[in-house]
């Protein structure tokens, strides 16, 4: 959507057009009036009354003319960026059998990552989808996505949360969310899975909607809801109800971004009881689905024990209802097929006005991708040179470096990926005080320069105390600049993304840009570690000397093997710390989809708006 400053400024011809045209056209002029072109004062008049001309005619031009910004980016990349330096990612035959281990290790994670995707993929078992499917005569959330998404990839976000949590499992938290095109269009979905639990709402299940929202609200997202759920899970009820985190979040979410002007349309295909028939009447426009679904605060079974009357679903909350009587939705659809049809009318009527998709030309990598299993570490001290994975990342291997010589520790620097320029901070060692500085100062530049900022983490497990005053000064002159890089990346104004390729320790990784820095998106290979020290280190840390806290070996065991357990990027992605785990081969696609995805909000042009869309 375009305001007419902004078709201005994008219609603009760019300096460089306005430079070849006007160099082009002056020897014409020369050769024409040369009885007139003897000097060079002359020849310059010439050049600036024909540029005064050129302002006021190619203007006039624009409608004919495709707008410089996305037509230039192709040219500019295709000319400029094959100067980039080349990395050098050949493996050091001295570090051969680090590779090998790592490797052994990948393979390893990566049999468990596939044996919990077969769990995951599966739902909530073969008979809930027999009943879910021959029963209830519903389609199954991942067939509900083929009829809704266009017929592209979509992205899943998070799709090991809820496995093996103290409450029992919840696989995929019992609903599907992640990013995908509808008409052409990014947009973050969010749907049920009634085959888990009958789509019950756990408290992980809050937590992964809350986030699917924050996504949205961070990006500029579209937002489309696929609603069967029985409401929330009793039992738990004081884990996801009260707090402000819990899920009287979600409907405050929805009427901030109808507010933001961030579109919401709902689908009602399934039970909609207690406080998830809220999200559906929230939204800016619903559909809902003749015969399966139906919303309502109480059920049958609840009217029938207060008042005594027998009432059926469909006389209490169904389709013809809610859409002839209650005005609590928009669409009627009499299948699921014409629902979801329909949803796709509706973005069509979002008066979107994006530019046509940009082929962008670029390089593959000079090394194969499947060499990164050898290079995600197995642990800190498997860790090979940086530069080994990022010549494996970016377009051509090329990598222009940002104080090659400064803070080694820490790797500055653009690349590309897939075409999209990218600033990358990543871990190399300790992040040093001088490592600090330099990681602080790239990102103030990629801030200022609007470039979108990849972390790559692999920070270090534990740093050892100092014992002189030297030390200590040292450490506090660390700590300081530490604290500067986090303020850089806090208050850096640009998409962010971080890949946890080896451990996220301490307080190393809020400057990495960890999780409650806030990134756009937050990955981890199946190798990473999550934790607040590493268990293979705990041994070293000074031991109180208070006769009542000092422990035997069996609590040291026990608490290392706690740690180790908690520590599994498995773990943290079952209970949402990230937004999903990736192959380490996959990482490049995945990485600029994101960014591909990002970009779209650069074509939103939003005007204030005060409340939200209201019911009423």
């Amino acid at each position: 959507m375009w305001n007419n400053i902004t078709a201005c400024s994008l219609w603009r011809p760019s300096p460089s057009f306005m430079s070849s045209r006007i160099q082009t056209l002056t020897p014409l002029f020369i050769r024409n009036y040369k009885d007139f072109c003897k000097d060079r004062q002359t020849i310059w008049t010439l050049q600036n009354s024909l540029c005064q001309v050129m302002k006021k005619t190619v203007p006039t031009l624009k409608y004919n003319m495709f707008p410089h910004c996305f037509v230039s980016n192709k040219a500019r990349y295709g000319q400029y960026t094959k100067t980039f330096p080349v990395l050098d990612g050949r493996i050091p035959s001295v570090c051969e059998h680090v590779f090998e281990e790592n490797l052994r290790n990948s393979e390893a994670c990566i049999q468990r990552y596939s044996e919990l995707l077969c769990k995951v993929s599966k739902g909530g078992g073969e008979n809930a989808i027999l009943r879910h499917t021959q029963r209830n005569k519903k389609l199954l959330v991942r067939e509900r996505l083929r009829m809704l998404l266009d017929d592209e990839t979509f992205l899943e976000l998070s799709p090991f949360a809820g496995v093996d949590l103290p409450y029992g499992d919840v696989p995929a938290a019992g609903c599907l969310t992640g990013i995908g095109k509808i008409c052409g269009i990014w947009c973050v979905f969010m749907a049920n899975d009634a085959t888990i639990k009958g789509g019950t709402i756990y408290p992980i299940s809050v937590k992964k909607q809350l986030r699917a929202q924050q996504i949205a609200i961070q990006n500029r997202l579209l937002s489309v809801y696929l609603v069967d759920s029985g409401g929330a899970f009793l039992p738990l009820q004081a884990e996801l109800f009260p707090d402000q985190s819990h899920g009287g979040r979600i409907f405050y979410n929805e009427a901030i971004m109808s507010a933001m002007k961030i579109p919401q349309v709902a689908v009602v295909c399934g039970s909609c009881t207690a406080g998830g028939a809220y999200l559906p009447t929230m939204a800016e426009e619903t559909v809902i689905v003749d015969k399966i679904g139906t919303m309502f605060l109480a059920g049958p079974p609840l009217v029938k024990a207060a008042t005594g009357e027998d009432i059926s679903s469909e006389d209490l909350g169904g389709a013809s209802m809610h859409s002839k009587v209650s005005g609590c939705v928009d669409h009627f659809a009499s299948s699921e097929k014409e629902a979801y049809e329909c949803v796709r009318n509706i973005i069509l009527t979002l008066n979107y006005e994006l530019p046509p998709e940009e082929t962008l030309e670029y390089d593959d990598p000079l090394y194969s991708a499947e060499e990164l299993l050898g290079l995600a570490p197995r642990g800190y001290s498997y860790t090979l040179h940086i530069k080994l994975i990022l010549s494996r990342l970016i377009d051509g291997s090329r990598f222009q470096e940002f104080k090659a010589e400064y803070g080694t520790t820490l790797v500055t620097g653009f690349g590309h990926m897939e075409g999209h320029l990218v600033g990358i901070v990543a871990n190399n060692g300790e992040l040093t005080h001088d490592a600090s500085l330099k990681g602080s100062h790239f990102v103030q530049l990629c801030s200022q320069r609007c470039v979108p900022i990849l972390f790559l983490q692999n920070t270090a497990p534990h740093t050892p105390e100092p014992t002189s005053l030297s030390q200590a000064e040292d450490h506090t002159n660390k700590l300081k600049a530490q604290a500067s890089m986090m303020a850089a990346v806090a208050c850096a104004a640009v998409p962010k993304i971080t890949l946890v390729i080896g451990g996220c320790y301490g307080n190393e990784s809020y400057a990495m840009c960890g999780r409650s820095f806030d990134p756009n998106f937050l990955f981890l290979w199946p190798n990473a570690r999550v934790a607040l020290v590493d268990s293979r280190h705990i041994s070293t840390f000074p031991q109180a000397r208070d006769d009542d806290c000092i422990g035997d070996d069996s609590e040291l065991k026990h608490l290392k093997e706690k740690l180790d357990e908690e520590s599994s990027a498995f773990h943290s992605s079952a209970r949402l710390w990230d937004d999903g785990i990736i192959l380490p081969q996959n990482s490049r696609k995945v990485i600029a989809q994101c960014l591909t995805i990002m970009k779209q909000q650069k074509y939103q042009t939003v005007s204030l708006q005060r409340y939200p869309v209201i019911r009423l």
